[in-house]
Order: structure tokens, then C-alpha cells, then sequence
């Protein structure tokens, strides 16, 4: 991953520019091998669950509708579990020596989302209604519990379940530590000297959203009987990689084409996000009058020029560079299996590329 990926390396006019397909379709062939390997383990371990709480596990995995109907919808790319295949295949392993990784991470995973879409008020995920909007708040939380006892459940039947356990349980104590944050950051003022930091971000996103993708590879690699200098780069690339998929997520949701995110063009702005360009800007001497541009909700367009000018784009999109380029640097310190390392480095990339 030299060359940085399209969503960076755009300017405002070539946001939405489409890529060259080959890098974007070999992920998708990884994504799909992945999901084939790792689907029916992860069925017989959603079918041990009490069945109503199974299938609002199913519809949250877009297997089925409300009331158990077969469903076409999406579940989702599952991104986790191929890491976890991934990490196994490059420690040596075939890759269903990952398997059972690649479900607890989805597990946990599912379990956050159900939670996460609670906390934010969300009522709608991959274009229907989200789980507690679907079944109730009540409910909704049961059913993440269920599958966070599952993921813990699924890891301490293999062998040398309990270092996995281990792994896994850290995960989830930065994941929680990154989502408090975020949530405390939205009562923070925009100015003054309590305002959000952009190392305070950084922090947030590596632990809410990298800690769990670093995991991932982390566990693959755990059960394929990788060395622990391979575990610590393989969860030091996830979470480097965390911090640039959220960092390119924040240029996206400003400047990024609707056609091709799916998010309204300024979206962030209007929902008075505090993203790593916004707190670039809010720390440079237009912060006053960008601020009050935040606050009123009103003018996203001058709010979006005024983050531009105050350097906050350009920060951001630098900010993702020195991440993906100290993936590169975690992949590179340790013996990787040659087609694993690849197709990992096919997948990092395609996580960072938002333009698929």
C-alpha cells in the first residue's frame, strides 16, 4: 500500500472518481472465499441460541426477516472474519484454523452494533430497521448479550481457548473505552480548554473501531499457532488500519459523493459531528467562527469550506497516511505467508478505499 488509496489521495473536485476495478474486485473474491469458509460455522453457532433470541441474531446477520422469514438482505461485508481467516493463513494455517475467530469476532462485532445503533438512537441499518427498532430496546440488548456470551463460549472450546479468551476480552475493554469516549465527546464544548483534542481522537478511533479489526488477525494468527511477534504486528496492523478507515470516514462524510457513500453530502456537519477535520479546524484561529457555524447547525456548505481553508481536510488525509503506511511497516516486520500477505494487503486497502 505505497500509493495511498482513492479516498485520500482525492481532491474536493475527484472525490467520487471511480478507482481501477482490480484491487476493489480482488477484495471482494477474498471477502466472498472468507464468508463461504466461515458462514457455516457461524450458523451452528447462532442455532445453539434460545430461538427468539436466534433469530433476531439472524436478522441482524440479514438472514431473515421479523418472524423468521428467509431474507435477501445484506449482512454486511464481513471484513472481521476475513481478517481472522486471513491472520490464520498468514501465520501458515489453513485458513479453518481461523474459523472459530472469524466467529467470535463477528459475534462481537454483531453484539456492538446492536448496542451501538441503541446508544445512538439509530433507526436504520443496511437500508431496514435496526434490531430494537425491529423488536424493542429491551430485547435488542438481550440478543447483544446473548452473542457476546456466544463469542467467549465459541473461543474457550478450542485449543488454547483461553490465550484467544484473553485476546479477545482486551479487545473488548478498548472497544468499550473508545465507544465511552465517543459518546463523552459529544457533550465536550467545541472551543476553549475543554474542548476534544485531535490526539484524543485518534485514541478513540483506535480503540472503538481498530482494536477489534486488530483482534481479528490478532485471534486468526492465535489459533494458527503464529508466533507472538506475528500476533502483535497482525493487531498492530488492525489497529493503525482502525484509525485510517475512521479518518477517511470523516473526509467521506463531508466531502464525499452521496452516490457513492450513501450518506447525505455534508451529513457529518449537519449531525454537528465531532470528526478529526472538525477538530483540526476548531484548533486553528477560524475555530471561533466555525464553531458557531457547528453549533447553529445552519450553512454546512460554508462550515465545509472554512474546515478546508482552516487545513482540517488536509490534516485528516495526512493523519490517514501515516497510518496506512505504519500498516505497511507491521506487515513488513514479520514472515507473513507470501498469497495470505497479499490478500491481506488487498483487503487493508480495500477498507481504506471508500469509493466501493
Amino acid at each position: 500500500m505505497t500509493a495511498l488509496p482513492l479516498a485520500v489521495r482525492a481532491t474536493r473536485q475527484d472525490t467520487a472518481t471511480p478507482a481501477p476495478a482490480t484491487r476493489p474486485a480482488d477484495a471482494h473474491q477474498v471477502l466472498e472465499r472468507c464468508r463461504a469458509l466461515v458462514r457455516p460455522a457461524l450458523s451452528e453457532a447462532v442455532g445453539r441460541l434460545h430461538p427468539w433470541v436466534g433469530e433476531m441474531a439472524a436478522y441482524s446477520f440479514g438472514w431473515c426477516e421479523v418472524g423468521g422469514a428467509p431474507a435477501v438482505a445484506s449482512g454486511g461485508k464481513g471484513v472481521r472474519q476475513a481478517l481472522a481467516v486471513l491472520g490464520a493463513e498468514a501465520a501458515g494455517a489453513p485458513g479453518r484454523s481461523g474459523v472459530a475467530a472469524a466467529v467470535a469476532v463477528e459475534l462481537v462485532h454483531t453484539f456492538s452494533l446492536l448496542h451501538d445503533d441503541i446508544m445512538d438512537g439509530d433507526a436504520d441499518r443496511r437500508r431496514r430497521p435496526t434490531v430494537w427498532k425491529a423488536y424493542g430496546t429491551g430485547p435488542a440488548v438481550l440478543a447483544g448479550d446473548a452473542l457476546f456470551a456466544l463469542a467467549v463460549e465459541t473461543l474457550a472450546a478450542q485449543p488454547g481457548g483461553a490465550g484467544a479468551v484473553r485476546t479477545l476480552s482486551g479487545a473488548l475493554g478498548d472497544l468499550v473505552r473508545g465507544q465511552a469516549d465517543d459518546l463523552l465527546f459529544a457533550e465536550r464544548p467545541w472551543t476553549g480548554p475543554l474542548r476534544v483534542r485531535p490526539d484524543e481522537y485518534r485514541t478513540m478511533a483506535e480503540h472503538k473501531t481498530g482494536a477489534l479489526l486488530g483482534c481479528a488477525a490478532a485471534l486468526g494468527a492465535v489459533l494458527g499457532g503464529a508466533a507472538p511477534e506475528t500476533v502483535t504486528a497482525l493487531d498492530r496492523a488492525g489497529r493503525h488500519l482502525g484509525i485510517a478507515f475512521q479518518i477517511v470516514d470523516d473526509v467521506l462524510g463531508i466531502w464525499g459523493d452521496p452516490r457513492v457513500t450513501g450518506k447525505p453530502v455534508h451529513g457529518d456537519l449537519r449531525e454537528r459531528k465531532k470528526t478529526f477535520p472538525v477538530l483540526v479546524a476548531l484548533g486553528s484561529p477560524s475555530g471561533g467562527r466555525l464553531a458557531a457555524l457547528l453549533e447553529s447547525g445552519e450553512e454546512p456548505d460554508a462550515a465545509a469550506a472554512l474546515i478546508e481553508d482552516a487545513g482540517g481536510r488536509s490534516a485528516a488525509l495526512a493523519e490517514a497516511r501515516r497510518h496506512i503506511a505504519a500498516v505497511e511497516t507491521a506487515l513488513a516486520g514479520v514472515p507473513l505467508a507470501a498469497r495470505a500477505a497479499g490478500e491481506l494487503r488487498s483487503l487493508l486497502d480495500f477498507l481504506v478505499r471508500r469509493d466501493v
